[in-house]
């Protein structure tokens, strides 16, 4: 069981999670320099998907996600629908693990081989997943200050930088670009939130859990708003959306009279720990699942070959960059919507309708 403080700091930190870095390119590819608006209504569409969440979780608060797919869909189309739902946080961990270390070996460590990388990461992500949820909470609630210091000291250093009119013109080009914007911008940060039905049960204060799913949601969306804003108003918007790190760039620009620069190494602090937090929840989140569909005594005897297949999957996700930034801005974000809102919608629908039968 985890509390819900930590509850809330790990919905802060998976929301920031990867988006953190990659966020700000894909809106803008589409948005251009409104892609500030398109965070902002997001964020609105984001606390509809939390409630989207919240009403499914309450259907039976006391189960997962797996467990009250088979309680409403049957044994079998329960099964399928959690098998659908166990592929969706394999590949979404991959994708991810193949981000970050993508990032490591192209910006931090450019001579080291991403297999490397990927072996290593690999063997903290299965001690984490070991180590079990109350773990990984505690391990949020630790590195947690040590985040949210270093994106306060890259916004405040970035100001001197910040260009007002380079969000200007305001919808230039009509509502359509920041529309499509609010697709991916909600798709990245609060669609994956979904990992949470998997978690649901194991806070020990039901009450307060509708509120501080909403806290959480809103602190680490806001943390994107300003980051994107920021993006826009320090590169530009040819200089957000063409740059793969747009982020990293921003910090990279940083200079105080010629003593404070390169401060790029607080933003691979941060991007590191959020993203690894993401990884290792969904991992965690994939192998209860597993545990629960097949009623083992417990998963932990998953995690070594899980290991094994997500090296591979790893590599084999993506052949390069250029495609991977193209699965995530063209096909990702409706893999998310087919799990974090149409599933959720289906199970409350044929909840409903067996309640009406039921009641006949």
């Amino acid at each position: 069981m985890i509390s819900i403080h930590q509850f809330t700091v790990l919905v802060i930190l998976v929301t920031i999670g990867d988006a953190f870095l990659i966020l700000p390119a894909t809106v803008a590819d589409v948005a251009n320099q409104d892609a500030w608006i398109s965070t902002i209504v997001a964020l609105v569409f984001g606390l509809l998907i939390i409630y989207l969440f919240i009403t499914v979780g309450n259907l039976y608060p006391k189960l997962s996600l797996v467990q009250y797919n088979i309680k409403i869909l049957g044994k079998w189309i329960g099964s399928l629908v959690s098998l659908f739902f166990f592929g969706y946080l394999f590949f979404t961990t991959s994708l991810m693990l193949r981000e970050l270390c993508n990032f490591i070996t192209k910006q931090i460590l450019t001579d080291t081989p991403i297999q490397i990388i990927h072996f290593l990461f690999i063997i903290v992500i299965i001690m984490g997943v070991r180590a079990g949820l109350e773990t990984i909470a505690r391990t949020s609630e630790l590195f947690f200050p040590v985040v949210f210091i270093s994106i306060l000291i890259l916004f405040t250093l970035v100001l001197p930088k910040v260009h007002l009119d380079w969000v200007q013109p305001i919808l230039a080009d009509g509502v359509i670009p920041p529309l499509k914007g609010v697709f991916i911008g909600t798709a990245f940060p609060f669609m994956e939130l979904v990992v949470f039905l998997m978690i649901l049960p194991s806070i020990n204060n039901q009450g307060k859990i509708k509120k501080s799913f909403f806290i959480g949601t809103i602190i680490g969306g806001i943390v994107l708003i300003l980051i994107v804003l920021l993006c826009i108003l320090v590169l530009g918007e040819s200089g957000t959306s063409r740059n793969l790190y747009p982020t990293f760039t921003l910090a990279r620009v940083i200079n105080i009279g010629g003593i404070i620069q390169r401060i790029e190494g607080i933003l691979t602090i941060i991007w590191i720990i959020t993203v690894y937090l993401k990884i290792t929840l969904y991992t965690y989140a994939l192998h209860i699942g597993i545990a629960q569909l097949l009623k083992l005594g417990g998963y932990r005897i998953l995690t070594l070959p899980f290991g094994m297949i997500l090296f591979a999957s790893a590599m084999l996700i993506a052949p390069n960059t250029s495609y991977l930034n193209n699965i995530l801005a063209n096909y990702w974000p409706f893999y998310d919507l087919t799990v974090a809102v149409l599933l959720p919608l289906f199970l409350i629908s044929v909840f409903a309708i067996r309640k009406k039968l039921n009641s006949l």
